[in-house]
């Protein structure tokens, strides 16, 4: 069974242009646990797991998976299992041998491939094409994926979306075995309900920055939750609570007590001889303390990261000079010329400096090239089909090495064969 690892942002700092996406986040997601990761539309939740999978690069700060960063990791797919869209499939192959792909490019049985599929049900339809599939079997095959190397930490993004209440309870249930099997689970995701009854620890991050870490029960302060108890004879009940020194709200379910867990409101009860009908605690609504978080009306204390801030790797040796002492250190004494050398000596004129080369143009891109920005929108399509052609070249040869074609492959298809790609 793989073990899970530490996934840890220190400082992570992410700009794209004048826009501040993440600003110095840092964070510790441990294994064992159901991680969510929440956060409103834009801020930032994204960006922090594709700079963790080394989709892109931070602007300042680290994120790392086992204390390594993801492009140092010898075997990803089979660390790492990611699925951060579910749209990401040629609609023309089918799920098996999409997932056959993957497992070919990351050296992989393909026994690997029936396993994971019949791990998230799609045993049936695995012979089906994905263009046919509904957003539902979409993010099972995009879990599949993520399953096929076994990895010892999973990160998905909205892994119940498109799921109905089935799938969706398949997937509450099944997140929790991963951890329970001591795997790191994290889970980003806008349904706070459903969060709430997956995960056991909670990220949540606004405009950039992490405003809560922890484990879910301590969102809420004990002040800010209050027992409600309630019985057919609400007055007797009533009088044993004012008796035992107790302030209570009624309210139309019962009466709100603060001040006094329930095993306290219990026992005075039963010592005043009222049956209970009604004894639960309530604290606010996850949506109410998120809202307030992200808002800024209510703050967290936030725990340090331990690497947020290292100390040199290279300390200044003790001989070097600090820059007070040239300011004390006494100028050394001018030579002393002869009077008769000073009236004919002239000095040197000095050397004019010499210009600075022009700097060289940036070349455009050549033919093998690509821009950085989404210039051609069928680009990526042509590039998967050129990636995926090899593979099928070398089940038509019946056992030969896949066929590279004649054109170099470009960065985005070397991304594609290096241990699978994360989309």
């Amino acid at each position: 069974m793989p073990d899970g690892h530490v996934l840890e942002f220190a400082g992570v700092t992410k700009r794209f242009g004048p826009v501040t996406a993440v600003d110095h986040f840092s964070a510790r997601v441990d294994p064992g646990v159901v991680t969510g990761f929440l956060g409103p539309n834009g801020a930032g939740k994204t960006t922090s797991l594709r700079i963790l999978l080394g989709l892109i690069t931070a602007t300042e700060g680290t994120a790392t998976i086992g204390g390594r960063r993801y492009s140092q990791l010898r075997q990803p797919l089979q660390t790492v299992g990611a699925a951060l869209e579910a749209s990401s499939f040629h609609p023309g192959r089918s799920a098996a041998n999409h997932l056959a792909v993957y497992a070919r490019a990351a050296g992989l049985p393909l026994s690997r491939v029936d396993e994971a599929l019949g791990t998230v049900g799609l045993a049936d339809v695995a012979g089906r094409k994905v263009g046919g599939f509904s957003l539902g079997m979409r993010q099972r095959l995009g879990l599949a994926y993520t399953l096929l190397g076994d990895p010892g930490v999973l990160v998905l993004d909205e892994p119940s979306n498109g799921l109905d209440p089935e799938g969706i309870k398949w997937m509450r249930g099944f997140l929790r075995e991963l951890a329970r099997q001591g795997r790191t689970v994290l889970v980003s995701s806008h349904l706070l309900t459903e969060i709430q009854q997956t995960a056991e620890a909670l990220l949540i991050i606004a405009r950039g920055r992490l405003v809560f870490q922890g484990a879910l029960a301590d969102l809420t302060a004990q002040d800010e939750q209050v027992a409600i108890v309630d019985a057919p004879d609400r007055a007797a009940l009533a009088a044993a609570l004012t008796d035992a020194g107790l302030s209570f709200d009624v309210l139309r379910s019962g009466l709100s007590v603060r001040g006094a867990d329930t095993a306290a409101i219990g026992a005075i009860a039963a010592g005043a001889g009222v049956a209970l009908s009604t004894l639960q605690r309530r604290g606010p609504a996850l949506e109410e303390v998120f809202l307030a978080l992200v808002d800024g009306a209510q703050q967290h204390p936030v725990p340090d990261a331990p690497r947020e801030d290292p100390a040199p790797e290279d300390p200044v040796p003790a001989a070097v000079p600090t820059p007070e002492e040239p300011e004390t250190a006494e100028p050394a004494p001018a030579p002393v010329i002869p009077p008769a050398e000073q009236a004919t000596a002239t000095p040197e004129p000095e050397p004019d400096p010499e210009p600075d080369p022009d700097p060289a143009p940036s070349d455009p891109p050549g033919p093998g090239q690509t821009w950085d920005a989404d210039h051609t929108p069928t680009d990526a399509d042509a590039e998967a089909d050129r990636f995926f052609s090899r593979y099928d070249a070398a089940d038509a040869a019946s056992g030969g090495e896949p066929d590279p074609g004649p054109a170099p492959a470009t960065d985005a298809e070397a991304d594609d064969t290096q241990g699978g790609e994360q989309r």
